[in-house]
């Protein structure tokens, strides 16, 4: 064998084992996405904290690393002109990588149940005056909160009058009424300095999303609820402090991310010191000692230039 035979053998040799190479690479990029997407849905079947970052994952890492891949993809598809069954499977299901990303804009309801999620708290209404829901329940159509994990059962409460446009808080029954602690146990967070906003003015300091607050462990679960938007130096307690239950916590203002005056109130799992707003696990909240409901229902009714709060009206009836 002379020397050109073997240069040709050995190109052949290298060709044969290039070309193996980039049969087996061309599915990475599909076979990389598919156990990102099989990860995320194991996680998020194992509940609790992990379920709430891999569904963050799904909506943001996902579609993220399906166009790192898709566009390289699509550059080679224009240049080489052809589009192999490699690259349409590929293609395809890189495509269907970025459909979760429309939920950061379309958001749905986050997928926990009252079935399934515990424990769960009961406790009393935290003001004695009747409380209008504007935003409570299990459903996205009477409450808007449940779209965020920590807040999938939270609650807005107002007091008459209310959505009536006002720029003055003094035009709102809610403002400056007592908060009362929903019930006994330790302080853990006392927060107050937040301006209260003007009515109809969203704030966009993300620092400060639920404004002055108070964030109090129940003993008995281990869980923790959060009251917020509350007025400036209206909070009356420090961490610390054992709270009984209806005790006065504060005063109702319209600080954080509010539109205007009413109390705020969610119960999640996780430490609100340690885990920020909307990273923790939203667990059930009922309400007893009232003529309504358990679980009270709100809900907005917004026609034309007319904004009408057509969910429920509650009281406290206990001592």
């Amino acid at each position: 064998m002379n020397w050109r035979s073997k240069m040709q053998e050995t190109s052949t040799s290298e060709n044969w084992w290039t070309g193996r190479a980039w049969r087996i690479l061309r599915w990475v990029p599909l076979a990389i996405v598919i156990l990102t997407f099989g990860l995320i849905l194991m996680t998020m079947l194992q509940g609790g904290i992990k379920k709430v970052f891999a569904w963050y994952a799904l909506q943001l890492a996902l579609p993220a690393l399906g166009l790192i891949f898709l566009v390289p993809l699509v550059i080679y598809a224009i240049v080489r002109r052809r589009m192999s069954r490699p690259v349409l499977i590929t293609g395809a299901a890189l495509l269907l990588s970025l459909l979760p990303a429309v939920l950061l804009v379309a958001p749905v309801t986050y997928p926990a149940s009252l079935s399934s999620v515990t424990p769960s708290a009961t406790v009393r209404l935290p003001a004695d005056v009747p409380l209008k829901v504007f935003w409570g329940g299990d459903t996205k159509d009477v409450n808007q909160h449940v779209v965020v994990p920590d807040q999938r059962w939270a609650y807005d409460l107002g007091v008459e009058p209310y959505l009536h446009g006002s720029t003055k808080l003094e035009d709102y029954g809610c403002y400056g009424i007592d908060v009362l602690a929903p019930i006994g146990g330790e302080v853990v967070s006392a927060h107050d300095g937040e301006p209260d906003m003007t009515p109809g003015e969203i704030s966009t300091d993300l620092e400060a999303i639920t404004g002055n607050h108070v964030a109090i462990r129940i003993e008995e679960t281990g869980t923790y609820l959060v009251i917020a938007h509350l007025k400036l130096n209206s909070v009356a307690v420090q961490v610390g402090d054992h709270v009984n239950e209806g005790q006065v916590i504060g005063q109702c203002g319209n600080s954080g991310h509010t539109s205007e005056p009413h109390i705020h109130i969610h119960h999640q799992r996780e430490d609100p010191n340690i885990f920020p707003v909307n990273f923790a696990e939203g667990l059930p909240l009922y309400f007893r000692d009232h003529d309504g409901k358990p679980m009270p229902e709100g809900g907005i009714l917004i026609e034309g230039d007319t904004i009408t709060a057509i969910g429920d009206t509650v009281q406290h009836t206990g001592e």
